[in-house]
């Protein structure tokens, strides 16, 4: 069974709360076997109540999803909703890579270590408002694509697996993927 790292912002995390919230966020561990820990983090902000779930699946996947309602109930079944989707979207493709052996688990652990927190800036004309610093693994494009997608974000930047070159995909707006290859001079 996954162990639960619950963290409340501007609320209480109740027991009922956290109860609530194992036995819901649980349910993603029967599509991995077994999840080493699961981040959850409740907040509210104004009228929102907004439910975080980042989990560190085997073989080295990061599935994160996020949603915000009027009620932090309503928002914790609905991210546990939208984390499904994913799953199930991906599924093929997840299946294939725990089959081949794509992800290596360690480098999570090298990810971690090389971590920063965020830094805020303030410099120039083009004020930066916000830093992150992370490890990029060395994998193919298509595992990039599947790791942008499980994290539900925009863009991923990734080391290539052969050329070792820095890359980035991305998800344009007509729904096609794109591919960014840096090039020495």
């Amino acid at each position: 069974m996954a162990t639960f790292n619950i963290r409340g912002k501007n609320t209480e995390v109740t027991p009922a709360l956290r109860e609530y919230v194992e036995k819901r966020v649980g349910k993603i561990n029967r599509y991995f076997g077994n999840i080493d820990e699961i981040f959850v983090l409740l907040a509210v902000e104004k009228d929102r109540h907004i439910v975080e779930v980042t989990a560190e699946v085997p073989g080295g996947l990061i599935l994160r999803g996020e949603e915000a309602t009027g009620d932090m109930y309503t928002s914790i079944d609905l991210v546990i909703e939208k984390l499904e989707r994913q799953i199930r979207k991906q599924k093929t493709k997840l299946e294939r890579r725990f089959r081949a052996g794509g992800f290596k688990s360690e480098l999570i652990e090298e990810q971690k270590a090389q971590s920063h927190p965020e830094v805020e800036e303030d410099i120039g004309e083009f004020p930066i408002v916000k830093t992150k610093r992370f490890f990029v693994k060395p994998m193919d494009v298509q595992e990039a694509i599947l790791q942008m997608n499980l994290l539900n974000h925009n863009f991923f930047v990734f080391r290539d697996g052969v050329t070792n070159e820095i890359c980035v995909v991305y998800k344009r707006k007509d729904g096609a993927y794109g591919l960014l290859e840096s090039q020495n001079e």
